[in-house]
């Protein structure tokens, strides 16, 4: 049966004047979770990612590790969700009616903390019947694409492939919700634990797609034991 291996990138520069790339801990983290692949006999076919830098950049470090040369094919299909873009467009109008929402955000979104509850709010809103702000992408076009790339993947890589996807938490909650046959109003719950640099592995056959497992970081857990050092994040 052929896999697909959904890796989410690297810690990316949180609160930088470049939030797009990969922060030292980042770094680190595509390296050893290349490593891990390796050594566990991850062999890469193929490879994707999307046109983000933090995306190319673990691709990059994660596919150094594997024993032959595998090309990084890039497309933006698997860029993450636009969150700039829905603050811009979505947030006034989630602090029109949610006095808890504009309590954060008077404290200033400098918080990784509260950063994520404004995501949570604005991410649930765009997902929802009542979003129809066409200025921005909707739900239905990303998820589209999302979808579109994962029939490409099946149907181009074909059977007994092994494939990597380097890419964001909120493709690969969107992936999952799809794999299980779930509504948009249930990706959210996908999006906010994904670590970084976690492995969520679906198998396919034909056009069959089942999730094997989801969020996998047991590794840089492990690491950061024998290490002494912190490797599992969220941001």
């Amino acid at each position: 049966m052929a896999s697909i291996y959904l890796i989410r990138h690297g810690q990316a520069s949180f609160g930088a004047e470049n939030y797009d790339e990969l922060s030292p801990l980042g770094r680190l983290q595509a390296t050893l979770t290349g490593e891990y692949l390796a050594r566990t006999g991850v062999a890469f076919d193929a490879a994707y990612c999307g046109t983000l830098e933090r995306q190319k950049d673990t691709g990059t470090l994660a596919l150094a590790a594997q024993a032959g040369e595998v090309a990084l094919v890039e497309d933006a299909r698997l860029d993450e969700v636009r969150n700039d873009e829905h603050l811009e467009y979505l947030l006034p109008k989630i602090l029109e009616t949610r006095p808890d929402i504009k309590a954060i955000v008077d404290q200033g979104l400098d918080s990784s903390k509260r950063f994520q509850k404004v995501i949570e709010a604005v991410f649930n809103y765009w997902v929802s019947p009542e979003c129809d702000e066409p200025a921005i992408q909707s739900w239905a076009e990303y998820s589209a694409g999302v979808h579109s790339m994962l029939r490409d993947i099946v149907a181009n890589q074909g059977a007994g492939r092994t494939v990597g996807v380097f890419t964001s938490g909120g493709t690969i909650a969107a992936l999952t919700a799809a794999v299980l046959q779930l509504p948009g109003s249930a990706a959210y719950q996908f999006y906010e634990p994904v670590f970084n640099c976690s492995v969520t592995q679906l198998f396919y056959s034909a056009d069959r797609v089942s999730l094997s497992y989801f969020n996998d970081c047991s590794f840089l857990r492990e690491l950061s034991v024998s290490r002494g050092e912190k490797l599992v994040t969220y941001r």
